[in-house]
C-alpha cells in the first residue's frame, strides 16, 4: 500500500484496535497467478506471535483455503470510515484539487489449516466477539449433528501476521484551520461515513503526526 509518510500509522495497538473495529476483512491470496478474494469476519489474537494472528474459516467449498494449504503468501485488508473532501471547504482556495479520506489496514502472513479442535475453539471465540454487545448473548453449542454437517462444511485457519501497516488520510497535509473546516463539513453531512471520518479526524486532531 503506497503511503505517504504524513498518514501513516505504526501504533500496533492502534492498528489492533481498528482491525477488531473493521474486522469484515477482505482476504486476498494468489489463485494460479489471479488474485483471489474472500470477505470474511476475522478474530485478532494480539497475543500470538510479535504482531498477532488472525483466525477465521471459510466453506470447504471455497478453494482458497487449499491455496492457503499450499503455504501462499496472504493479505488482508481493513477498510474504515472513508469520504470525500471538497476544496471548496478549504480556507485557501489556490492550487487545491478534491480527494479523499479514509482508513485503511493491510496485514501480512502465511495461513496454516487448523485442526478439528481448533477450528471447534475458533468457532467459540468468534462468536463470544461478535456476540458481546448483546445483553443477552447467543451461546454456540456443539452436540455431534452440529459437529458432523457444520465442521464438515467449514474450513478454519490462522494468519500469523508478519506485517501490518496502516494508512490514516485525514487531512493531515492540511493546515489546522482547514482540518476544523473539513471536521465541520463533514459533520454537517447527511450521509453515515462522512460523519464517522469527521469523528476520527477529531480523534486523532492532537495526535503528535499531525504536525
Amino acid at each position: 500500500m503506497y503511503i505517504p509518510s504524513q498518514f501513516k500509522q505504526t501504533d500496533q495497538i492502534t492498528l489492533h484496535e481498528f482491525m477488531r473495529a473493521n474486522s469484515f476483512a477482505t482476504v486476498i491470496t494468489a489463485q494460479n497467478n489471479q488474485p483471489f478474494a474472500s470477505h470474511l469476519p476475522l478474530f485478532l489474537d494480539s497475543a500470538a506471535g510479535k504482531q498477532g494472528a488472525l483466525i477465521g474459516h471459510m466453506a470447504r467449498a471455497n478453494p482458497q483455503w487449499q491455496a492457503m494449504q499450499a503455504g501462499a503468501e496472504v493479505l488482508v485488508t481493513f477498510n474504515g470510515p472513508h469520504a470525500y473532501v471538497s476544496p471548496a471547504w478549504y480556507e485557501t482556495k489556490a492550487m487545491v484539487v478534491p480527494t479523499w479520506n479514509y482508513m485503511a489496514v493491510h496485514a501480512y502472513g502465511k495461513a496454516r489449516i487448523l485442526s478439528q479442535g481448533e477450528l471447534v475453539e475458533a468457532l467459540h471465540k468468534l462468536v463470544a466477539e461478535y456476540e458481546s454487545v448483546y445483553e443477552q448473548p447467543w451461546q454456540l453449542e456443539m452436540n455431534e449433528l452440529i459437529r458432523e454437517k457444520m465442521l464438515g462444511a467449514i474450513v478454519g485457519f490462522e494468519i500469523v501476521l508478519s506485517g501490518i501497516e496502516g494508512k490514516f488520510k485525514l487531512s493531515q497535509n492540511r493546515s489546522a484551520e482547514d482540518r476544523m473546516r473539513v471536521i465541520s463539513q463533514l459533520s454537517s453531512q447527511t450521509d453515515a461515513e462522512s460523519k464517522r471520518v469527521a469523528e476520527q479526524m477529531e480523534k486523532y486532531s492532537g495526535e503528535k503526526y499531525y504536525g
